[in-house]
């Protein structure tokens, strides 16, 4: 009898384990187009990203890493920054910008001269003014990260004007980094099939009317509304806010000039939805005496499908970046940088 028990329960793993191993050859195989949008931020996750020394960082770029996500090539340079090499000191004669953001900045499923940062380069290289807009964008980043960085490294590199990107979700924590654990790290199918029960859970959320199952059983609009709070006085927020003023007193005291462009969350900006958030950047950009742009004008006459990289992911597309780098250069127009330059 316990012969036959131990016979018994030896087939079935030899079964589970053949069964997974289909699976795996399956998805690696038939699955992995390069576009299914959590395979995708898993490899960024191993392939691009480190776990930061500074807690208040959490997780950066590795430096020159190389890899190929949603479908395009993703490359960072020796200091971790998606983009060429700059050094230190700012070279004579040219504008130097920065922009300070997440994936929306650094370009999540975009080519890399599509972003909105480089756009912007070749926008003022139009008009006769040399000028660098470096990328420091970090996928998952919110202000906290975005704003810790520049103080520890990015003002290292003496820009002119900073842009602080802020996107609807900067107001989460801080996430907590470290190793992922061994089996996810070959595991294609543990991700693959979290991301399509995640997708199951979606679908049944919208047909019972219950949205957005995976974001805690929220909607996701009384989610991302929730990081803010009824009165704008959430903890998260908050603290993003304070953030927000610290690097304005920094910029301020080196001489460096500020702009705070809010970019739109991309599902409807037709009947957008997230004003309340906007309102608030805008007010914490005022009370710091920043100049501020709101994006969202820029991207309205636009279906919302056509700003995406794909249906599933409504991170900015090559459009997007364009209509963003349209907004954000009219915004830099306004600071006189032609001037700036010029005076350099």
């Amino acid at each position: 009898m316990k012969h036959k028990i131990v016979s018994n329960l030896l087939a079935t793993l030899i079964g589970v384990a053949i069964a997974v191993l289909c699976m795996e050859v399956a998805v690696r195989t038939f699955f992995d187009d390069g576009k299914q949008f959590d395979l995708e931020m898993w490899k960024y996750a191993l392939e691009v990203k480190g776990i930061s020394a500074d807690p208040l960082i959490g997780h950066n770029h590795r430096p020159n890493r190389h890899a190929f996500l949603m479908g395009v090539q993703f490359d960072t340079n020796s200091k971790g920054l998606r983009d060429r090499e700059f050094s230190y000191e700012k070279p004579p004669g040219k504008l130097r910008i920065m922009m300070l953001g997440d994936s929306f900045t650094v370009g999540w499923g975009a080519k890399f001269d599509e972003t909105f940062a480089k756009r912007i380069e070749r926008m003022y290289a139009d008009r006769g003014i040399q000028a660098e807009a470096i990328n420091t964008g970090v996928g998952n980043y919110n202000t906290i990260q975005e704003v810790q960085y520049y103080l520890t490294e990015g003002y290292k590199y003496n820009p002119d004007i900073v842009v602080l990107n802020f996107t609807f979700n900067d107001a989460e924590p801080v996430p907590a980094s470290s190793p992922p654990p061994t089996i996810l790290r070959i595991c294609y199918s543990c991700i693959f099939l979290a991301g399509r029960i995640d997708s199951v859970l979606r679908e049944v959320g919208d047909t019972l009317g219950i949205d957005q199952i995976h974001l805690g059983g929220k909607e996701w609009t009384d989610y991302y509304l929730g990081l803010y709070g009824d009165d704008g006085q959430a903890k998260g927020w908050l603290a993003a806010k304070a953030y927000i003023a610290k690097l304005a007193a920094f910029t301020k005291a080196h001489g460096t000039k500020l702009l705070i462009a809010s970019l739109p969350e991309l599902h409807d900006v037709q009947h957008y939805r997230l004003q309340k958030i906007t309102d608030l950047v805008h007010e914490a950009a005022d009370e710091n005496d920043v100049p501020f742009v709101d994006l969202l004008p820029y991207v309205q006459g636009v279906p919302s499908p056509e700003l995406w990289v794909t249906p599933p992911d409504p991170h900015p597309d090559g459009l997007a970046h364009k209509l963003f780098a349209n907004g954000i250069f009219d915004a830099l127009e306004k600071l006189n940088v032609r001037q700036t330059a010029e005076q350099q």
